[in-house]
């Protein structure tokens, strides 16, 4: 299985800062290495301003969890040039992987220059480590010692980051302009979340979902909805991920359509032919995630 700990990115993390030009490279060392008396209090979170196109907040602090993050905004090219635009917002759990392992901010600027996606900002919501299991599950499974923090985790997004990013961003703040995504037990997040918060999250990506969580509960909640929520869902896998993943993720997929999503319209199911579960295949699935919940003027 693979490693999610962020802890765990920052050799690579490291090889990616090496890449950018010089002048980055130092006003990210001076923000985060030189000048800590350069911090300021934004609605009680310490606030750490990078250059260009990143915000970056460290330890982000939640009454609802007993573990604080980093949190990183990308914003897309022309952001400070139009001080009366706002955009849409994708909020992507494990958010050290989708920045150092995907590089999703260099996917969606290509994607935006060309038109065939609407240009949004992506806020990359770090995992709570150990945590990470119990913050991205619905439920507890019986005999298990981890799960079912998810109800907290989605707290913090909905009545705390959300509102902490809407007043730092010119963002668009509806249902219809917002979106959650993830990967693996991210995608589970996802899902659940977006089922619980229809009218905060209107755009989920499910990449690779854990399906067999506690009995595949999510398509248990699936299959008990009483009407369909206005949600636009992103639904993929990978053909080699193990033998029970393909079937799962078919399995909720039907029980989507059968709940009223239809295919190719609001529901997109893909199915990656040789891909198994790791940060390489997701991020090759990145593109086609954006293009879908945030089509651009190309694809209108």
């Amino acid at each position: 299985m693979t490693d999610y700990s962020e802890s765990n990115l920052e050799k690579t993390a490291m090889k990616r800062l090496a890449a950018l030009p010089m002048y980055v490279r130092f006003l990210v060392a001076f923000v985060f290495l030189l000048c800590p008396w350069q911090m300021r209090t934004a609605t009680a979170q310490e606030r750490f301003v990078s250059a260009a196109e990143f915000r970056i907040w460290k330890n982000f602090h939640s009454k609802f969890l007993s573990t604080d993050r980093d949190v990183m905004a990308w914003l897309p090219p022309g952001y400070d040039a139009e001080p009366t635009k706002h955009y849409p917002v994708l909020y992507m759990h494990d958010g050290g992987s989708v920045f150092v392992l995907w590089r999703i901010d260099e996917i969606a600027k290509p994607l935006i220059a060309s038109g065939e996606v609407e240009p949004l900002i992506i806020v990359m919501v770090y995992n709570g480590g150990a945590a990470r299991t119990d913050e991205y599950t619905p439920s507890r499974p019986a005999r298990s010692r981890f799960g079912g923090k998810a109800d907290a985790y989605g707290r913090m997004l909905v009545e705390e980051l959300k509102p902490f990013i809407d007043s730092e961003l010119r963002t668009l703040t509806d249902a219809a302009n917002t979106g959650v995504g993830g990967a693996s037990l991210g995608g589970i997040a996802s899902l659940y979340l977006g089922l619980k918060y229809p009218r905060v999250f209107g755009k989920l990506g499910v990449m690779s979902p854990s399906v067999w969580w506690d009995d595949k509960l999510m398509v248990r909640s699936v299959k008990g909805l009483k009407s369909k929520p206005d949600l636009r869902i992103w639904l993929d896998t990978g053909t080699d991920e193990g033998p029970r993943t393909l079937p799962d993720a078919k399995e909720l997929r039907d029980a989507l359509i059968t709940k009223g999503w239809t295919l190719n319209s609001d529901l997109m199911y893909f199915e990656a032919k040789g891909a198994t579960h790791d940060e390489e295949s997701f991020a090759k699935r990145a593109a086609p995630l954006l293009k879908f919940l945030f089509p651009g003027h190309a694809q209108n």
